[in-house]
């Protein structure tokens, strides 16, 4: 007749320590090989949804050149609102500057900071903007989100389309309620108000910083 065998506590403890770096060790392997073979496809997925966002700012007809492999990662950059490293995208035609396409955040939302992704032409038009992110109060002030605009004719944010430094005035980049000449619906002036001054300082900033921007790191 067999008997069990009886481990003393220090060779239990042994045992399950054993046991346990036996189950980290396969159970690591089996999450890293997961991770590696799964990586190629988040990776794509994650250019998909930036090319996505690009696309509904700048047209990919207007460029020639790959746009998420000529970017730059920005510093925390106060004139756009960044608190923290970002990264901005260069379009090309012809190796020709055509677009930088960079998010920005609108710090005084009415429920916080509303972020943008905008692109500003060479020539300093504005290309398109987006809202991609913000808690504005659903069917009041979430308007200037595409998406949630009711007016699927002219949505509130394509008003910026075109709008130039050399053709505006600083007054011209607020809403009417303020004498600007950016359209807003009433009772829900705030989130649109601050975009637009989200914007402007944008494109301010994309101008003064071009050239350098478009340089820095060019492939020759």
């Amino acid at each position: 007749m067999s008997t069990v065998k009886q481990f003393s506590a220090t060779g239990m403890a042994v045992r399950t320590a054993a046991i346990l770096f036996i189950f980290v060790i396969v159970f690591t392997g089996l999450l890293s090989g997961a991770y590696l073979w799964t990586k190629p496809a988040i990776e794509a997925s994650a250019a998909e949804e930036k090319m996505k966002l690009a696309d509904e700012v700048l047209p990919r007809s207007e460029y020639d050149n790959a746009l998420l492999a000529d970017a730059l990662t920005l510093p925390p950059t106060p004139e756009l609102g960044l608190a923290d490293p970002t990264t901005l995208y260069r379009a090309r035609l012809g190796k020709q500057p055509v677009a930088l396409v960079f998010e920005a955040v609108a710090p005084d939302g009415y429920a916080g900071k509303v972020r943008l992704i905008i692109a500003v032409r060479a020539d300093g038009r504005v290309a398109g903007v987006r809202v991609t992110q913000h808690k504005e109060t659903p069917g009041l002030g979430d308007y200037v989100e595409i998406k949630k605009d009711k007016n699927k004719a002219r949505p509130w944010i394509t008003q910026f389309n075109g709008m130039a430094l050399a053709t505006a005035v600083d007054r011209d980049w607020k809403v009417k309620k303020d004498g600007g000449s950016i359209d807003y619906y009433a009772g829900a002036t705030v989130t649109p108000r601050a975009v637009a001054k989200a914007v402007l300082k944008a494109v301010k900033w994309a101008e003064a910083n071009r050239d350098q921007l478009f340089a820095e790191g060019a492939a020759k």
